[in-house]
């Protein structure tokens, strides 16, 4: 069951194209795209992009799959969803979509020593107990005390991103997240961006393994690169 179940699923896409190809000349692209994306992607800029879509492609539907970091570029592969966002992908295939460079802000309360500061220095943050999301940025927050030369020493490991951010809103410590994560904040909680600066890049693709759907093309041939800026403009940069 294994083995077969890659080949059934390219087997029932590809059917899903060939219809689609059979039918799009009387009315534009038709079908359901499954898309994947990390959390903070799905918060802050598939909301507008949907509502994009949606208008332009009536007879396209698109369905969300929320995922981590590390799980995305897998679904996409074996065929569980038809297009994705990437963190920090390789070679993408010719149609996807660079939406821009996503950086990593500390997140503090209103009231924090550091909270008005333009930037802050990760070894101003020792003295915080610190919670290290375990979502898919530890790598990003890891290479930013390690290109600081600073002791990198998290009191709490926390999955979900709502509890994280939970947590320092209770003054429980602080943590590092992106940019995009400005949209899920209270109001008593900002985003500093961090030094040294590390940012975490984002592409729209499809599968690199096999044949793009007639849906998916259209989807991100309207699209315009580099909306995380847009995004994140409510956000202070260095």
């Amino acid at each position: 069951g294994e083995q077969v179940l890659p080949h059934a699923r390219t087997a029932v896409a590809s059917a899903a194209a060939v219809r689609a190809i059979a039918t799009r000349h009387s009315g534009g692209p038709t079908g359901t795209v499954r898309l994947a994306a990390p959390t903070t992607v799905c918060q802050a800029l598939l909301p507008g992009l949907l509502k994009d879509w949606r208008a332009a492609y009536p007879q396209v539907t698109v369905r969300v799959f929320e995922g981590e970091d590390d799980e995305l570029a897998a679904w996409l592969e074996a065929g569980t969803v038809d297009a994705a966002v990437l963190v920090d992908a390789g070679p993408l295939p010719p149609g996807a979509v660079s939406l821009g460079a996503d950086s990593m802000h500390a997140l503090l309360r209103r009231d924090h020593p550091l909270a008005g500061q333009p930037t802050v220095h990760v070894a101003e943050l020792e003295d915080d107990d610190f919670l290290l999301s375990e979502g898919g940025c530890e790598r990003h927050i890891r290479e930013a005390y390690r290109r600081a030369g600073t002791r990198f020493t998290p009191r709490h490991r926390i999955r979900d991103l709502n509890s994280l951010i939970g947590m320092v809103h209770a003054g429980v410590g602080v943590s590092v997240m992106p940019a995009l994560a400005l949209t899920m904040l209270p109001a008593d909680c900002v985003l500093v961006p961090i030094r040294p600066a590390v940012h975490r890049t984002l592409s729209l693709t499809g599968p690199t393994g096999r044949p793009w759907s007639p849906a998916v093309g259209s989807l991100l041939a309207g699209m315009a690169p580099g909306v995380v800026a847009g995004a994140a403009a409510g956000v202070p940069s260095r």
